[in-house]
């Protein structure tokens, strides 16, 4: 049986550089009936663990180390005795969030995670912060883009630790080579596709943004 995908909101609040934001971060999880893996842990471990359910959580997938997407990742690991993921690279910005406890693992390009009979494959995809990571399943036509690509375009690069041409490379190369009818699940807001976004990718560069 192949994995499916459900989804919750949760809010709060993004800080860097001596700014902070409201923010409504998506959170995914994919699974059968019996386990799952998280993607992002925001704001709000009770509002993740609802969709959980009682399944077993094999793993977190940290998509980048900003604020608002680790939050509360050591505390629904410390609740499921699941280990948390992310790429080293971001390390930087997970201690500046949680300096007393290291994620659990790494997640590296090309690595594979095996849930529900379906496996998601670890795209490295830096720019908007130097580990993040998506997550490709190819059986499921879907791709989860953390804060790589939106519906519009890339992710934010005017903070530290991102880059705008890093960004485009990433999502030029790692993105926007999958298969056009691939849904792209958003860190936040609305889901896209790959065909939908890979027409302005030109448009994107000539913005700067």
């Amino acid at each position: 049986m192949t994995a499916r995908v459900d989804h919750t909101v949760t809010s709060g609040t993004f800080s860097l550089d001596g700014q902070t934001f409201d923010v409504d971060n998506n959170v995914w999880v994919i699974g059968d009936d019996d386990e799952c893996v998280v993607v992002d842990a925001p704001h709000d471990v009770a509002a993740i663990r609802a969709v959980v359910g009682d399944r077993r959580v094999l793993a977190i997938l940290a998509t980048h180390a900003h604020d608002d997407h680790v939050r509360v990742a050591p505390e629904l690991a410390r609740a499921t005795g699941a280990p948390v993921l992310l790429h080293p690279a971001d390390r930087v910005l997970w201690d500046r969030v949680h300096p007393d406890t290291p994620p659990d693992g790494d997640l590296t390009d090309g690595q594979t995670v095996t849930v529900g009979g379906t496996t998601l494959r670890v795209l490295h995809t830096p720019g908007h912060s130097p580990g993040a990571c998506s997550l490709y399943a190819p059986e499921l036509d879907a791709v989860f883009t953390g804060d790589t690509l939106f519906a519009g375009g890339p992710g934010a690069t005017g903070r530290s630790f991102s880059d705008f041409g890093t960004i485009v490379e990433s999502i030029r190369t790692r993105l926007l080579t999958l298969p056009p009818e691939t849904v792209a699940h958003t860190g936040h807001g609305a889901d896209t596709s790959i065909g939908a976004e890979a027409p302005h990718l030109d448009e994107w560069i000539a913005r700067g943004h």
